[in-house]
């Protein structure tokens, strides 16, 4: 017990400094996406279903963006350490060209196979038809909301969060003004329901870029990132970036993968079903922002650490950041306990969602204990020692061996209630939290990284 306790003070000053202004970041962005489900719920439920399955897909975007800049994250929090600002340009460049290559694509699916996307999730010809409106206005959002979220990721690693968070205030307040402009016509925009939503998003969305971008080519000197040297080589960096942060892309990728058939088995049951999920959703959100802000912490924290070649230490801290786990798990549970009877009375549901969502949000109360000391471990301690390849295999092995076939058993196959139901769904979390302490006290998480100054 007394190694999940740090005795150095300056290591919780560190890591605080850190997680807090993204943690901060993360609930706003809670909230914006709170205030969309409130705002399009009030418009009918039918509609929340189809802008909840619509960004389903918009999800799988955002974490492979996730994957690109965690990527990335491994090694410029490593060349941080190590003082390299040669290296740390080219990592940029490599992780900005992969972005831009995925946004593509991803606009060209979105603009000409809309109906596709949601045939993905649902048969239901209403809910079909919303999710197309809501696509169709969702096309540009690919390209500025991914450059924002990679290189926020960026700046986070190189000690600049304040800037990342004050953005995402006022992007809070311009995403709030905008949907209610153009979801219920106010302001003198007219009146376009779910289009609506999706306009207010890429709005808000394009403000983040303009700041995130801006600052982080124009003023940052650390990297020292300007636009011309996106068109400079990178050389033998290209494999240090794929041997380390393309397992760490392909790991989020696929369970992005696997979060959607988990969305496609919730769809299937019905649309009371995935209106529960929306709000189950939120709840885990708002309960898991600080979890995010440690898991990012532990990755950059541990990175540098390593960076400045103090291995022992390292390991200590993962000790430390595995406590920070345990206490931010019994927190969540007990957040998601209190908010759930008021949050799902802030929807116009029907009854049977209702209890739906009670027995999800049930069921989310446990699972979340575990998924918090998992997520800052995997996604935090042992992402930023470089055991990216491991995560790779484990991520997706639990996910796709007992996750979605349990979820598939009980609520397909055995139809037993919404709580069990979901519990089989997520019960890869129990299981990855076992192993994270498992490869954490073996001590083969710690990778080197390969210098190119």
């Amino acid at each position: 017990m007394n190694r999940l306790i740090s005795k150095d003070k300056n290591f919780y000053k560190t890591v605080c400094a850190i997680a807090i202004p993204i943690a901060l970041q993360g609930l706003i962005t809670t909230g914006v996406n709170m205030m969309d489900t409130v705002m399009v719920g009030a418009v009918g439920e039918r509609q929340l279903s189809a802008v909840s399955l619509a960004n389903q897909f918009i999800a799988i975007f955002h974490i492979f963006c996730m994957g690109i800049g965690m990527g990335a994250s491994v090694l410029v929090a490593r060349y941080f350490g190590m003082k390299e600002q040669k290296s740390l340009r080219g990592t940029v460049n490599v992780m900005l060209r992969l972005c831009l290559g995925l946004s593509l694509g991803f606009s060209v699916f979105t603009a000409f196979c809309p109906e596709t996307i949601m045939r993905i999730y649902t048969d239901e010809a209403d809910i079909i038809g919303y999710g197309i409106e809501y696509l169709n206005y969702s096309v540009a959002t690919y390209f500025v909301f991914g450059l924002s979220t990679t290189c926020t990721i960026v700046l986070r690693n190189v000690g600049q969060v304040k800037i990342p968070l004050y953005t995402s205030i006022g992007a809070f307040f311009v995403n709030i003004a905008a949907n209610y402009a153009f979801i219920f016509g106010k302001l003198g925009a007219p009146q376009m329901g779910v289009a609506g939503a999706a306009v207010g998003t890429l709005i808000s969305r394009a403000f983040e870029f303009a700041i995130i971008c801006g600052y982080l080519f124009i003023f940052e000197k650390e990297i020292g990132f300007k636009v011309k040297h996106i068109f400079k080589k990178v050389g033998p960096l290209w494999r240090e970036y794929i041997r380390v942060s393309i397992p760490v892309l392909i790991s989020d990728g696929i369970l992005a993968l696997g979060n959607n058939t988990a969305a496609m088995i919730i769809s299937h049951l019905g649309g009371g079903f995935v209106a529960a999920n929306a709000v189950t959703g939120v709840a885990q959100q708002l309960s898991t922002v600080m979890i995010q802000g440690f898991s990012q912490a532990g990755c950059i924290v541990t990175g540098k650490t390593l960076g400045e070649g103090q291995r022992q230490k390292a390991q200590n801290q993962g000790w430390a950041f595995l406590g920070i786990g345990l206490v931010f798990g019994v927190v969540a549970a007990t957040i998601i306990t209190l908010i759930s009877a008021p949050l799902i009375s802030a929807y116009d549901l029907s009854g049977e969602t209702v209890e739906l969502a009670k027995q999800f949000m049930a069921a989310n109360a446990i699972i979340i204990f575990f998924q918090a000391t998992n997520s800052i471990m995997t996604k935090g301690v042992l992402r930023g020692g470089g055991d990216t390849k491991m995560l790779m295999l484990t991520d997706n092995i639990f996910l796709w061996v007992i996750g979605i076939p349990l979820g598939l058993l009980a609520g397909h196959i055995l139809h037993l209630p919404a709580f069990w139901f979901y519990f089989g769904l997520r019960s890869d979390q129990v299981i990855k939290a076992i192993w994270c302490v498992i490869r954490l006290k073996g001590g083969k998480w710690i990778k080197k990284i390969k210098s190119f100054e």
